[in-house]
């Protein structure tokens, strides 16, 4: 069972004591069942600042929980004392002064709770990295994954349309349908 959201400010509370002096400004934990690649994300536009983590992914993993909102709250720390926002020598060093050893943890990919109605899928054909978009970009955009410094040219991301969510069968063919009897 994973903790409830209140749970989850609790333990901000805490985790912003223990390692940080209490410096991380005010955060609004949240879960997004639409998470799949991705376990957990920051956003800064709106105060407090919004950490969002993914239910799926703890439900799986909930080792992973606090790991991943301490790596999120590394962010708003960096983010309230120097504007950063990536994974630099400001991150680095106060990542290894909590105690984690590496800016990735590979929870997988997982199906979403809750399905999207966004319509455009920009994936990047290099690493695979996927992101969903309601509206087609109106400018060209990189992968965030291969060049964390911005938007480079040598990285794209490929616009794909959703134009449908329809089941049309699985990766086993005929298998399936024969073990349940069926021609």
């Amino acid at each position: 069972m994973i903790p409830s959201e209140a749970e989850l400010q609790l333990l901000f509370a805490h985790l912003n004591l223990r390692h940080f002096r209490g410096e991380v400004p005010d955060c609004r934990i949240a879960y997004n069942a639409r998470f799949s690649n991705a376990a957990g994300r920051i956003t800064y536009t709106k105060y407090p600042l919004l950490i969002e983590l993914s239910p799926k992914h703890f439900a799986k993993y909930p080792e992973a929980l606090e790991e991943t909102l301490l790596h999120e709250m590394i962010h708003a720390w960096c983010y309230a004392k120097w504007r950063d926002t990536g994974h630099g020598v400001h991150f680095k060093r106060k990542m290894r002064e909590c105690g984690l050893r590496s800016i990735y943890h590979d929870l997988g990919n997982v199906r979403p709770l809750n399905e999207s109605s966004k319509r455009y899928i920009l994936r990047c054909e290099q690493c695979a990295f996927e992101v969903l978009r309601r509206k087609r970009p109106g400018k060209p955009a990189s992968c965030p994954r291969c060049d964390k410094r911005g938007f480079n040219p040598a990285f794209p991301l490929t616009i794909y349309e959703i134009t449908g969510l329809d089941a049309v069968g699985d990766t086993l063919g005929g298998r399936r349908a024969a073990q349940r009897g069926e021609r």
